[in-house]
């Protein structure tokens, strides 16, 4: 299976729609870093080589919207994901990869990720070019993390999985075609699920 492309648009994909019932705030608007937790996303991901982000958005989608747009212009478009409520993380994935303009690959990011370091995005790319692997995600210690790197050319499959297990059930079925590419950024493990790992990532982070 080749994955070969003449022009290499990167894009990315970056996940807002959930409640953040664990952290008992509303995380993608909590600041840090002298803005929001979700700018810091999509500033990490537009830094580090992608051209355009697509966010999807759910629970206060406007705000969320609002607040993007005011900081990133037309490098970032939404798609709502309506049934945020009712629906796991592979809906969102779907209604955001079904929305990406045209591209070579993109990056997924859950948008509770802010300090992801621009160098993991960039040796992901690296590798890229070295290799035209499905799916390349960095691992850190070992442990596979995110953000992956996508070929648009898997954006029909996705799109299309039915499949058990979400989004852990797709990588399962495109085990063979997943690359890896170590990195040395712990900003790969800081996902803000819990009032305490936000306290943490502050601490750590804003200097």
């Amino acid at each position: 299976m080749a994955f070969l492309h003449q022009r290499e648009t990167i894009r990315a994909l970056i996940l807002a729609a959930g409640l953040s019932r664990r952290m008992g705030e509303f995380k993608p608007l909590l600041p840090l870093r002298g803005g929001t937790v979700i700018e810091n996303s999509v500033e990490s991901v537009l830094r580090g080589g992608a051209e355009t982000a697509v966010v999807v958005t759910g629970y206060r989608a406007d705000e969320v919207e609002s607040v993007l747009h005011a900081a990133f212009g037309d490098r970032v478009a939404f798609a709502r994901n309506e049934d945020y409520a009712s629906t796991d993380m592979m809906r969102s994935v779907q209604i955001g990869a079904a929305a990406l303009p045209e591209c070579a690959a993109f990056f997924l990011l859950p948008g509770d990720m802010p300090v992801v370091a621009h160098d993991t995005f960039e040796k992901l790319l690296a590798f890229r070019k070295r290799e035209k692997a499905p799916v390349i995600f960095p691992t850190l210690d070992g442990f596979r993390k995110h953000p992956p790197l996508i070929d648009a050319r898997l954006i029909p499959a996705i799109c299309a999985f039915a499949g058990d297990g979400g989004l852990r059930g797709l990588w399962k079925r495109y085990e063979h075609d997943i690359r890896t590419v170590a990195v040395d950024d712990a900003g790969v493990w800081v996902d803000l699920d819990t009032r305490s790992e936000y306290q943490e990532c502050k601490q750590k982070y804003e200097r």
